[in-house]
């Protein structure tokens, strides 16, 4: 009996530090790391599966978002298909309300009504967690954009791009053209909000200012906004704390 609980103890702390070890995971490593991205090994056993195309009222082109079949079922990198009970296997890979697209998609694709041509967003490894439409700025100004947040690097340098590498923000117009970061690199992506009324888009991040992989309360907070209308789309930095 007590080699039993001897054996329980042991794996009791067992368990106990490996989700020390993971959750204390760095999203950075800087060992090898620079200002180019670091690129993600091609897990060629994967499986991919596209969604049924959606269309953003208003706009002219089909997304068809694409993911892995064998993330599911994984904490990390879980679907959001919320119909899937444990006991059998979901094809979808996305949800959709009106104007946004959620999952965790290795990309999307885009195709204008009455082609058969279908595009990628990207042609690089990333990782998409958000893509939103912004309507009220396309009802205003007929100028179609689309906000993502998502991975474009294996920042914490494990050969792989999920959900513990760094977040980012992306913009492109509804045709998945013009596909452009708007957010700094190794700089995570806290949030973002659309103040409808001056056409901006606003948006924290945060820096690892310590370099100790993480991202605290010691860390400095960077704020951003962009003039979505402006001919050149360029992010301005302001400190609403100072």
């Amino acid at each position: 009996m007590k080699n039993y609980l001897k054996y329980i103890s042991v794996a009791f702390l067992t368990i106990l530090i490996g989700c020390k070890e993971e959750v204390e995971k760095p999203k950075v490593r800087y060992e090898n790391n620079s200002k180019e991205k670091a690129v993600a090994k091609v897990d060629t056993t994967q499986i991919s599966v596209a969604d049924l195309p959606i269309n953003f009222q208003g706009t002219n082109y089909l997304i068809h978002p694409v993911g892995d079949l064998n993330s599911f079922g994984r904490t990390k990198n879980a679907s959001y298909d919320a119909s899937r009970s444990d006991s059998e296997q979901s094809f979808t890979v996305s949800n959709y309300n009106e104007y946004e697209i959620t999952g965790y998609l290795k990309n999307l694709k885009f195709q204008e009504v009455g082609s058969d041509s279908i595009r990628p967003l990207s042609t690089k490894p990333i990782l998409i967690e958000t893509a939103t439409y912004l309507k009220t700025i396309a009802d205003k100004s007929k100028k179609q954009l689309i906000v993502y947040t998502l991975s474009d690097s294996d920042t914490n340098q494990d050969g792989k791009i999920d959900g513990n590498d760094i977040k980012t923000l992306y913009l492109s117009e509804s045709s998945g053209a013009n596909f452009i970061k708007i957010s700094d690199d190794f700089q995570e992506v806290i949030d973002w909000n659309l103040v409808e009324s001056i056409n901006r888009l606003y948006f924290r991040e945060i820096e690892d200012s310590n370099k100790n992989g993480a991202f605290d309360k010691s860390d400095k907070i960077h704020y951003h906004y962009l003039d979505l209308l402006s001919k050149e789309l360029k992010t301005v930095e302001y400190n609403p704390v100072d």
